[in-house]
């Protein structure tokens, strides 16, 4: 007989009542937008496909902010949020993959690379790139929309001017400002000061990555709950630095990382230019003559295989690595420390502690 824990049968029945109101709400707008065109279903059908599966790591600190903070287990409400948080997150890939040109999103074809196929073999006339970019944007902003209804569909703990409704505010827009800080890097950076470069990809990660990932989620699902000003900031204190370890993690994996585990070929996010914490410490501790090379190799799309083994090497050897790793280890036991400092029950204690753990040791 196979045991299963009170944490993953609990998490287990929200992400299928997750899985199921996005199912339902698609559902509904594949409905109203037949009635616009059939020609517009593959919108639908691209972000129906981005929804299904993946981590729901949003929506279940989403889901634990609010169990810690008194909220019952399979509320419709939280559920509903969870949905909300899924299609904002679809559409910030959606995004994401169009400014980094990255063709593959969890092992199969972006959503722009998606449409660009179906003009393709559709044998339709002009650019097919043209109209994969054009479709993914629309299709993104589809799903901000869908997102919106479906958080407003919570009613009164979402209201304008209702605490969960000013953190829901604030986290998109945050996310937008990360966005925007993550592109001026990659093309401002290499004529700006490389002793600031850290700092500058520490302040990107908080805003596009680990206040949305991690605190925003956190927080949103406390606040529907009616969580306290005290267990709000304490929210904050453990999440804040989980979410720049997560993204760091990330980062790691993105130069490092096995193609078969991430999904995505090695060495994307230096074809793509990021300037991550990783790169800024490789930028600060490698020779002049490596670091201009890193400079020069940064952001070129047909960076090849050997170049991608140099940069990992001298990444290595200059101590970029071992001090990203540091810092991961830093932040992960602020977070820690700052979780055993929550006055939550064991339950979500417990599922916030292997959410955790799970955020800053993964593979993928």
């Amino acid at each position: 007989m196979t045991f299963t824990s009170p944490v993953a049968s609990e998490q287990a029945r929200f992400i299928e009542g997750v899985a199921g109101s996005l199912s339902s709400f698609l559902s509904e707008q594949r409905g109203v937008m037949a009635t616009v065109s059939p020609d517009v279903d593959p919108l639908i059908g691209a972000i129906s496909s981005l929804v299904t599966g993946g981590k729901r790591l949003r929506a279940l600190m989403c889901y634990w902010g609010w169990r810690g903070a008194g909220g019952p287990a399979e509320d419709p409400d939280i559920v509903t949020a969870g949905c909300a948080l899924e299609l904002f997150q679809a559409a910030a890939l959606i995004h994401d993959d169009i400014i980094d040109r990255s063709d593959t999103r969890r092992g199969g074809p972006s959503v722009h690379k998606r449409f660009s196929q179906l003009h393709e073999t559709s044998g339709w006339a002009l650019d097919s790139e043209h109209f994969g970019d054009a479709a993914a944007i629309l299709t993104g902003d589809l799903c901000l929309s869908f997102s919106e209804e479906a958080f407003s569909d919570i009613g009164t703990r979402a209201a304008s001017g209702s605490p969960a409704r000013r953190i829901f505010n604030v986290m998109r827009a945050e996310v937008m400002a990360g966005q925007y800080l993550d592109i001026l890097e990659e093309v401002a950076g290499p004529v700006r000061d490389r002793a600031g470069s850290v700092n500058r990809a520490r302040s990107i990660i908080r805003y596009k990555s680990a206040k949305y990932s991690m605190e925003h989620p956190l927080a949103l699902g406390g606040a529907l709950a009616g969580a306290s000003a005290e267990l709000l900031a304490g929210y904050s204190g453990f999440s804040l630095p989980l979410g720049e370890a997560f993204q760091m993690r990330d980062d790691v994996l993105g130069v490092f990382g096995d193609p078969a585990t991430t999904g995505k070929p090695a060495g994307d996010d230096l074809r793509e230019g990021k300037r991550t914490v990783l790169v800024g410490f490789a930028l600060n501790q490698a020779s002049a003559a490596e670091a201009a090379y890193l400079d020069r190799m940064l952001g070129n799309p047909g960076l090849a295989g050997e170049d991608v083994a140099r940069i990992r090497h001298l990444m290595v050897d200059c101590g970029a690595l071992d001090a990203t790793e540091s810092l991961i280890a830093q932040l992960s036991t602020d977070a820690f420390e700052a979780l055993e400092r929550l006055p939550l029950d064991g339950l979500a204690l417990q599922a916030l502690g292997q959410l955790a753990e799970a955020a800053v040791s993964r593979a993928a």
